[in-house]
């Protein structure tokens, strides 16, 4: 496994990536329009092309044999810094891998990039949101120490999931 930081050249690469590990955890819940908006809203190549090229994300790139398998995504300023009582929260925005590729520890590592990029930049907080029926992404961040703070909701097209937002004071 090689981990990275992204490249603008990575975008497209990356842009499939999302759609692909989103739409494998997700897709299910949305009807066809609102998944598309929502693919083409977030991980269109030219969004992940803004994304990389601007200043506020983060990314961190898994490859495997050539191929992008899993990512994580950090972003500052957070969506969320209204909720924390935080004075400078950085936002976990994704953490994603493929199926076949969970379990092994890609998601550890990509997690102890994240917490300290946030350390070293002097964040006080880590702040990411988790579908509400995400159990297992749920007990993954808890053993990090997350720990719910309010309930939220993320868009897909029209769709409102429920969320949780968690926080990791550091």
């Amino acid at each position: 496994m090689i981990y990275r930081p992204a490249t603008i050249e990575d975008a497209p690469a990356l842009a499939v990536l999302g759609a692909e590990t989103f739409i494998a955890a997700f897709g299910h819940l949305y009807s066809k329009a609102d998944l598309e908006a929502f693919l083409a809203q977030v991980h269109s190549p030219d969004a992940v092309a803004g994304e990389i090229a601007g200043e506020e994300c983060t990314h961190r790139l898994v490859e495997h044999e050539g191929q992008l398998v899993a990512f994580c995504k950090l972003r500052y300023p957070s969506h969320y810094v209204s909720y924390s009582d935080a004075a400078n929260p950085i936002e976990l925005g994704q953490l994603y891998a493929l199926p076949g590729h969970t379990g092994a520890g890609i998601g550890a590592q990509l997690m102890d990039w994240a917490l300290g990029v946030a350390r070293e930049r002097g964040h006080d907080a880590v702040l990411l949101s988790v579908y509400s029926e995400n159990f297992g992404a749920q007990r993954f961040y808890q053993r990090y120490g997350f720990a719910k703070i309010a309930d939220i909701t993320f868009q897909v097209g029209d769709h409102f999931d429920p969320e949780f937002l968690y926080e990791l004071k550091l």
